[in-house]
């Protein structure tokens, strides 16, 4: 059998992507240029812009391979047949696992904010995760007792997330565990008072 064709140059754009990646985890995303990126990926500088146009434009689709993959590992938890409450752990535990791509999230929003043309590619990535968690929340919601409209459980739910990351970025934890641990506590006494 034979193996699978890969477009010409796919090796070194992903080489470019994983590159750029370490870089914006190691020193941020003002820290990143295009030579930078191409000596890590042993390629030649040249190649970021071929294959991306600019630096930033490599940034932001180093965020969307990753979002990628998250959102679909996410996904992959919230469809398991489990107690919602198991599922609500294995998605905040992810919150220790995630911090590159924490660090990544907020890096590229920064440049965004002085960067028009970067904010709708960020805004489709944020589109994804609100996606991810409506589903995972919208099935869940009547049957919990939660009476808060899904688009406002949705969003205090993300923006809940990125506090707890964007504070964790800076080193700052006070709190978190003990709020993590209510609201596990909260969704078991709905768990338990909806069987």
């Amino acid at each position: 059998m034979s193996k699978p064709a890969v477009r010409p140059g796919y090796e070194t754009e992903q080489a470019l992507l994983d590159a750029a990646e370490r870089l914006l985890v190691e020193v941020g995303a003002a820290g990143v240029t295009t030579r930078k990126v191409a000596e890590e990926a042993g390629a030649n500088h040249g190649l970021v812009h071929y294959y991306f146009g600019s630096v930033e434009q490599l940034l932001v689709r180093v965020l969307e391979r990753f979002t990628e993959r998250l959102v679909a590992r996410q996904r992959r938890v919230y469809a398991a047949d489990v107690p919602f409450l198991e599922k609500w752990r294995t998605a905040m535990a992810y919150l220790d696992e995630d911090r590159p791509y924490q660090k990544i999230w907020f890096e590229l929003q920064a440049l965004a904010w002085n960067r028009p043309e970067l904010r709708e590619r960020l805004a489709r990535v944020h589109a994804e995760w609100q996606a991810v968690l409506t589903e995972a929340f919208a099935p869940v919601r009547e049957r919990l007792g939660v009476d808060v409209p899904l688009e406002a459980l949705v969003t205090l739910v993300y923006t809940f997330n990125e506090g707890i990351m964007f504070e964790r970025l800076s080193g700052i934890e006070d709190g978190h565990r003990e709020l993590l641990d209510w609201i596990e506590g909260w969704l078991r006494e709905r768990e338990e008072a909806a069987q």
